[in-house]
């Protein structure tokens, strides 16, 4: 029995001195970004890429929600357009803030469920070869207790964010 209290009280540890550790070590900073050449041409992929509505196309974390409802403002591909969701335990909209045609969307997110968030979303289309080069991006400010959980926002932001560029590809090669 003291040996299995030792060893819990070792883990305890570690994971605090971890915390600890990630909390004054980790930039408050967050960008991540990932890429992927699809073969079509730039302005097919920008169909899908450069407007909230194709963008809801393959977004994977819309498919992720539950129940989810999309309400749109606007046409989805002028600087002011938004769209909202709502579905089980998630809220949030997403704004287009700048946007240069069949190059570069920027868009800001604000997060209501399940946390209150901000974040800034890029989405870059450029020719590569004789296909076209999408990279998805995004940035936000992490609080003191969301640097704890960087390493496994940075996996889940990968599996995402390749599944969603993995679906985009797919629909801009039909």
């Amino acid at each position: 029995m003291k040996t299995l209290l030792k060893f819990i009280g070792i883990i305890l540890l570690l994971v605090i001195v971890y915390a600890v550790i990630a909390m004054l070590a980790f930039s408050k900073d967050y960008h991540y970004e990932k890429s992927i050449v699809i073969n079509a041409p730039k302005e097919k992929v920008w169909q899908y890429a450069g407007s909230l509505k194709g963008y809801n196309m393959w977004d994977p974390f819309s498919k992720e929600i539950k129940n989810i409802k999309i309400t749109y403002s606007g046409e989805g591909d002028k600087i002011g357009d938004s769209y909202h969701w709502k579905g089980e335990g998630s809220e949030g909209e997403q704004s287009i803030i700048a946007i240069s045609p069949n190059e570069k969307l920027t868009t800001q997110l604000h997060f209501i469920k399940p946390f209150e968030g901000n974040a800034k979303s890029n989405m870059i289309v450029a020719p590569e070869g004789n296909g076209t080069k999408v990279t998805w991006m995004i940035d936000n400010e992490l609080n003191t207790m969301m640097k704890i959980m960087k390493p496994m926002m940075d996996s889940n932001m990968d599996k995402m964010f390749g599944q969603g560029l993995n679906d985009l590809k797919k629909l801009s090669e039909k």
